[in-house]
Formats: C-alpha cells, structure tokens, sequence
C-alpha cells in the first residue's frame, strides 16, 4: 500500500475516475445521500488516497489550505474508506498522513464538517466538536476542530 497527493491538474483521467468512483460509491449509493459531489472544490484542494499493489483506491480525502474552505483554519474534506476495507484502521492511517502533510504545509488549525456518526472517530485522532449540530444533504454534521 502507498499514499499518493495530487493537485486537481496532477492526476490522470484513471486517478480522478478512481476517486470519484469511490465517492460515488460511499456518499450515493451506501448512504442513499443524493447530492451534487462535483461542488467545484477538487479544483482547488489537494488529492490524498492510499491505493493498494493494484493500484485499487482503497481510502481517500481532499486537503484544503487556509482560506480555501474555512477563512482561519486548512480543512480535510471527502474522507472515504473503502467498503472492503473498513474497521481495518486504513481511515485512521489516511487521517494521520493528512494531519502530517497539513502541518508540514504549515498549516496549524484544521477545521472539518465531520458526519455526526464519525464523531467519536475523529476525536480520537484529537478534534473537537466546534459547533450544534447541522444537516447538509439530509445528513446531520458538526464542525470540529485541531490544533497543533
């Protein structure tokens, strides 16, 4: 397994084809959320994802600088694991060598729009909740937050 990080114009139609796929997958048609995934953000953020020997995406986010999503804080959008692959900590390596690249970028506050039943899972990686819960796409988020 090896991460790759891309910006939008870096990677290759099969990359983005990939990536998208698995969003597809995950936010669609596992969580029936019908929304627009396209939102125009990829153009800007960087691509995170962890492919396998077969070059299969098994878990991926995008990475965004300060002011790109949040005015004051770098944010990590788009978390996904693949199905096949969950509850074998592949989210949580992913997480960590997001944190890692972002504070390498020296970026020092990281804010995201966490899926309230992802909560627990990102406080142990060290957010906190910043914010009442709110829907998006019929799905209930908070806002958290880390510093470095």
């Amino acid at each position: 397994m090896k991460f790759k990080l891309k910006n939008f114009n870096e990677l290759s139609v099969d990359e983005l084809y990939r990536l998208l796929r698995l969003r597809q997958e995950v936010f669609v048609l596992e969580q029936a959320c019908f929304y627009q995934d396209l939102d125009g953000k990829d153009r800007i953020a960087q691509q995170l994802w962890l492919e396998d020997d077969k070059g299969e995406i098994l878990a991926s986010c995008r990475l965004f600088k300060r002011g790109d999503f949040f005015l004051d804080a770098a944010s990590i959008g788009r978390v996904i694991t693949s199905k096949k692959v969950r509850k074998k900590g592949l989210g949580r390596m992913l997480l960590q060598e997001a944190l890692l690249i972002l504070n390498a970028q020296n970026e020092k506050k990281i804010t995201i729009e966490a899926q309230c039943y992802a909560k627990s899972f990102y406080e142990k990686i060290g957010f906190h909740p910043i914010s009442d819960v709110f829907l998006e796409d019929g799905i209930e988020h908070l806002l958290m937050s880390l510093e470095f």
